[in-house]
């Protein structure tokens, strides 16, 4: 990156500038046209003699060619704005690229001559107070999710009038993607679970989030007799926390869902089928490939967003691991090559054993596929093998976001990890989607 932004940002001394500042839009706006057609001669014409000094008229020409080869194309520009700094009108819009957000920007001095000239990254908006639910609508109370000796702290989020009337309510257990996640399964600044509950308890129904067991136990998540694989990892707590939500005295048990978010939404079918009662389940943004295709898939796509030599090194690591791993169980095995994640062989042998479409295909229970379009995690592909699966099953349902990441963020052209460090919450459509069909079991 830093060597892109190889000082189109020659940000000369500007303090002595102090001329009075007018609406500079206008040019901002032909500087920016003569950016995007490669015009660097005329572009230079509109910088200081100092400036143009700095930059000769075919390296101002190449900057927006360099940028789509490295970025990719273009996807949105942003809206104009003008600040004055220092005595200088400047000018930016935001660009986004297929993967990354770069900022233009002139600075005009008071002869209306570029001073400053600049392509950076795009600055995130400032993080957001920590929200609180709305507790005319919402209502939380604490509870833990018991299997065998571990205990998993919970949150059951209720709609808050059905809950002072004393009414049973529908819910929905939520279940965590890969790695240690805590209840509202944060990222960053994110918090799609919690985003989730609130938002469906202001639609009427309830949520049972709980931190999830690698998360509260890290390297003692494994019960004794037994050795790391799925179930231990998500599906045995998940069976609990269905359980306990069928229990409650303020849900309807025969209007339990599970709600799978990644590999919670690939390991969703797993655990229908061995939830007596369940009322349906949710796959969002859930993988249908093998784990380690897709494993493969992320790594090679986040090297690409900024090659290196290491990185390289990496995806070509992981590809010889992930070959292996295929041989698992055959003579052509390898038991010297590590496994990805350094993850047992128990582990990964489930995996290869698990069918998620066929294990869904089976379920008499309604089912309904959620995909984001921009996804880099878990693709449109992956979304065609379920409703390819899933095709002659009247329970299914189905609906992709052309505007959403595996966050359920919204923004323009394939997502970046980039986007999970700015805050946002789970769009009111979706909320309306998942309330239809937990209400209905359709959409």
């Amino acid at each position: 990156m830093r060597s892109l932004l190889f000082a189109l940002c020659l940000c000369l001394s500007l303090a002595g500038l102090r001329a009075q500042t007018s609406d500079r839009l206008p040019q901002a706006q032909c500087a920016y046209l003569y950016f995007l057609s490669g015009q660097g001669d005329v572009l230079r014409a509109m910088l200081t003699p100092e400036m143009q000094a700095a930059l000769p008229a075919d390296a101002l020409g190449g900057m927006f060619a360099q940028l789509t080869a490295q970025f990719g194309p273009l996807r949105e520009a942003g809206d104009w704005r003008q600040v004055e700094a220092e005595g200088l009108a400047v000018c930016f819009r935001d660009l986004a690229f297929e993967k990354y957000t770069l900022r233009f920007q002139a600075a005009f001095d008071g002869e209306g001559r570029i001073a400053g000239l600049f392509v950076k990254p795009a600055p995130r908006p400032a993080p957001v107070p920590v929200a609180a639910p709305d507790s005319l609508a919402v209502a939380e109370r604490d509870t833990v999710v018991t299997t065998g000796s571990f205990r998993l702290p919970a949150t059951l989020t209720l709609p808050r009038r059905e809950a002072d009337e004393g009414r049973r309510v529908p819910c929905v257990v939520l279940v965590h993607g890969s790695g240690p996640q805590d209840r509202d399964e944060t990222l960053g600044p994110n918090h799609p679970f919690r985003d989730l509950a609130w938002g469906l308890a202001a639609r009427g129904i309830a949520t049972l989030r709980y931190d999830k067991r690698t998360f509260v136990y890290r390297d003692r998540s494994v019960p004794a007799g037994r050795q790391l694989d799925l179930d231990v990892e998500t599906v045995d707590d998940a069976l609990s926390a269905v359980a306990l939500a069928q229990s409650l005295p303020q849900v309807l048990a025969d209007s339990v869902y599970v709600l799978g978010h990644s590999q919670g939404g690939y390991l969703a079918p797993r655990i229908a089928a061995r939830a007596p009662g369940l009322a349906g389940i949710v796959l969002l943004a859930a993988p249908a490939r093998p784990l380690e295709d897709l494993l493969l898939e992320q790594v090679t796509y986040l090297n690409s967003l900024v090659p290196s030599e290491k990185g390289r090194r990496q995806v070509a690591d992981l590809q010889r691991r992930v070959e292996n791993v295929k041989r698992l169980g055959t003579d052509a095995y390898c038991d010297t090559i590590p496994f990805p994640f350094e993850a047992p062989r128990s582990y990964w042998a489930d995996i290869l054993s698990y069918r998620p479409v066929e294990t869904a295909a089976r379920l008499a229970l309604p089912i309904l596929v959620l995909q984001a379009e921009r996804d880099y995690q878990v693709t449109m592909q992956d979304y065609g093998l379920w409703r390819m699966g899933l095709l002659k099953r009247k329970n299914a349902s189905f609906k992709s976001y052309p505007r959403l990441n595996h966050l359920l963020q919204e923004g323009t052209g394939k997502a970046t990890p980039d986007e999970y460090q700015q805050p946002s919450s789970v769009p009111a459509y979706v909320l309306d989607d998942l309330a239809r069909f937990v209400r209905t079991g359709r959409l």
